[in-house]
């Protein structure tokens, strides 16, 4: 399965998701600042990153975790997403869109605004680190309802192969 958090800029909700799912940082209780930055992409993306699928990791479940920003164009991109996945054979429950719009607050907008669009880090990091951790428990309590959903949708994934399994053909090779 393939699992993308996306944001607008790709750079703090989505990061700290994915560090959440990915158990490098904690589900409960809230990280220490430079525990973030365990991320390498927190607070680090560049105008290259927007709209790229930015592979985070790998979970105990063996399912693909990513990041992806999708500036303000989420109606257009998730879509187009989902029809590529499709276009290449995956099937719609082996890839999770998952929006943590929901999670950024006030601090993030101001810290991220200015620490990524106007450059302005040694401003704006400090801002975005202290909203992200005010938004920490949304952030982690969005994760642990995407894990608590994989195991099932993990099953119909599953299922799905089994349904459709046919014996591999043994390939015949014919000599003109």
């Amino acid at each position: 399965m393939f699992i993308i958090y996306y944001d607008v800029g790709g750079a703090h909700s989505v990061q700290t998701a994915a560090g959440i799912h990915l158990n490098i940082l904690p589900m409960e209780g809230i990280p220490a600042p430079a525990d973030l930055f365990k991320m390498k992409k927190f607070d680090n993306t560049t105008k290259a990153d927007y709209g790229r699928i930015i592979y985070a990791g790998t979970d105990e479940w063996g399912n693909k975790v990513y990041t992806l920003s999708c500036q303000y164009a989420s109606p257009v991109v998730v879509p187009a997403v989902r029809d590529m996945h499709s276009i290449a054979g995956g099937k719609p429950h082996e890839l999770l869109m998952v929006s943590t719009l929901s999670t950024i607050n006030t601090l993030m907008k101001i810290g991220g605004y200015t620490s990524r669009r106007l450059g302005w880090v040694n401003f704006g990091r400090p801002i975005v680190v202290k909203g992200t951790l005010q938004a920490y428990p949304q952030i982690a309590q969005l994760v642990r309802e995407v894990k608590k959903m994989l195991p099932r949708l993990m099953e119909d994934a599953l299922l799905e192969r089994a349904i459709n399994y046919q014996e591999p053909q043994q390939e015949q090779i014919v000599l003109h």
